[in-house]
């Protein structure tokens, strides 16, 4: 939020946006900036970001009337403390008259502003990723710190109309309509998107009315594009949350993640999208969610191309920024199912190839040192001292992690991913379990067999278990029983079979990418 966009002279609603500027530069001495969005101008002196909503009404909000726009403030204010309370400071009214308004003095408000801390240049997701500085390690962070936020959060009443498969569908339409009415030159794309929609919605009509039933609609967020989120000092989190509408903030877990990942892959960044997407899910548990997630992406990617559009026409430029419509259309119905299962005992590297290996096909992990303490009652990404003694390694709870690494691998399947299970699969029977799966499904099958000598094996598990940064707790102990019980990749296996030595310099990632899409079902 640096680059400015002058509106001097202009006169909109209650306040004239340069006199203010003009006063609150006087005011602290020193040159202030404006920034300007589609519905909010923002001022920024330095110290504070003061945000004063735009008197207009769109499609999907009405901001003409000051009562409102004071209401939204307070809104704001309170709800964007739940993730950055560090931020927002109060709501402040300015008052004087419309040609020359001021934060002081005495006289009625004829206008708000919602006061906050300004965060330094270059803070934002959208900032670092122009700056190429954007890395996997923030986007990480900034994954776990939602997950954690939407499992506290309040799941929407049974009588709520959030989230019900008719509200999805108003609000795609919703957005829809917008682009048309804001870009003539759009319509026959709206069309044909209008259509693809509503037959995708009618399809999932049933599993969005589930997820309802089943808690996942929740008080979230609404509008997590890249630059709505920051690095600050101590965390990376989400500002600037939908105040003015509940049902665009009420809305499915899945539908909020989406945004951020939907921004990643417009901006060509797919890599940073999957590691957020494999973080975020391996936090909150939600694999049942990826039957809706494609939806949701695609309707994310239409939201950015109506607020693209409106900004186009107000600025008179329809050509700047990425272009979100052909995403939409790619994303509401790219399919490209495939299955690949890790094999090696831990400390292989196995999880580490996966995790390389995602960022390259865009595809979903499912990991079983996290469903492992899921089904433990141990939180995913926990560390518990006693978890080996309780027997979270044992034989009867591996068959049930494996249980349920089937059901979750199935879901992601048939809802159209490329799918990586991070095992250690030292059981024929389970790795073939896996391959009938497949074969089922008509999808191909592969395994990524990593190896590596013994010495290294054991440095690295107990480097691990030093750093106590990863969701495997194994210790030499299991590695030990991993060795003396692992089952060798059968004849029939070693055609489908993808073998690494993690152990011999870098892993060529690129080559294990065309392998596994190389291969067939």
């Amino acid at each position: 939020m640096n680059a400015e966009s002058d509106r001097r002279g202009t006169v909109e609603g209650g306040v004239r946006i340069d006199a203010l500027r003009a006063h609150l530069a006087a005011a602290v001495g020193r040159p202030v900036a404006l920034v300007e969005t589609h519905v909010s101008w923002v001022l920024l002196d330095g110290e504070h970001a003061w945000k004063i909503k735009k008197p207009v009404t769109l499609g999907f909000l009405d901001f003409s009337h000051l009562d409102v726009r004071r209401e939204c403030c307070e809104a704001e204010l309170r709800l964007n403390r739940r993730l950055a309370p560090e931020l927002y400071l109060d709501v402040a009214p300015i008052r004087g008259e419309p040609h020359a308004p001021r934060f002081d003095g005495q006289g009625a408000a004829i206008e708000y502003a919602v006061r906050m801390r300004q965060f330094a240049s270059g803070a934002l997701f959208s900032e670092r990723l122009a700056a190429g500085t954007l890395d996997a390690e923030a986007v990480e962070r900034f994954a776990l710190r939602l997950a954690a936020f939407q499992l506290e959060a309040p799941s929407a009443d049974a009588l709520s109309p959030w989230g019900s498969a008719e509200r999805v569908r108003a609000d795609t339409a919703l957005a829809l309509d917008g682009i048309a009415a804001a870009a003539s030159s759009s319509s026959a794309w709206v069309a044909a998107m209008r259509e693809r929609f509503e037959a995708k919605a009618s399809r999932l009509a049933r599993v969005f009315e589930a997820r309802k039933r089943q808690g996942w609609i929740r008080e979230g967020h609404g509008d997590l594009h890249l630059a709505n989120v920051v690095v600050l000092d101590a965390q990376v989190t989400a500002f600037d949350c939908i105040e003015f509408d509940p049902g665009l903030r009420w809305i499915d877990v899945q539908n909020d993640a989406a945004f951020l990942a939907m921004d990643l892959l417009a901006h060509e960044r797919a890599d940073l999208a999957f590691r957020f997407l494999d973080a975020w899910l391996g936090a909150l548990g939600d694999y049942e969610g990826l039957v809706v997630l494609r939806y949701y992406l695609a309707y994310r990617a239409v939201v950015r191309e109506l607020v693209a559009s409106i900004r186009g026409r107000q600025r008179g430029d329809v050509s700047s920024g990425p272009r979100y419509a052909g995403l939409a259309s790619q994303l509401l119905e790219s399919r490209q199912p495939r299955l690949l299962i890790t094999n090696g005992v831990s400390g292989s590297g196995k999880s580490y190839a996966a995790a390389r290996l995602l960022e390259r096909c865009g595809a979903i992990r499912i990991r079983s040192d996290l469903e492992r303490k899921r089904l433990h009652g141990v939180g995913a990404l926990a560390r518990s001292n006693s978890s080996l003694d309780a027997g979270i390694y044992a034989a009867d709870a591996s068959t049930r992690t494996y249980d349920r690494l089937h059901d979750l691998a199935e879901i992601s399947l048939q809802a159209g991913w490329p799918t990586i299970v991070d095992a250690t699969f030292l059981r024929a029977a389970d790795r073939e379990r896996f391959r009938e799966l497949a074969e089922r499904l008509d999808v191909p099958f592969s395994i990524l067999a990593c190896e590596a000598v013994e010495s290294v094996l054991r440095e690295r598990i107990e480097a691990r278990l030093a750093r106590g940064a990863d969701p495997s707790e194994a210790d030499l102990r299991v590695l030990e029983r991993q060795l003396a019980g692992r089952e060798p990749l059968l004849g029939n296996e070693q055609a489908n079979a993808i073998v690494v030595d993690t152990s011999r310099g870098p892993l060529d990632v690129a080559s294990i990418a065309r392998a596994w899409r190389g291969a067939t079902a």
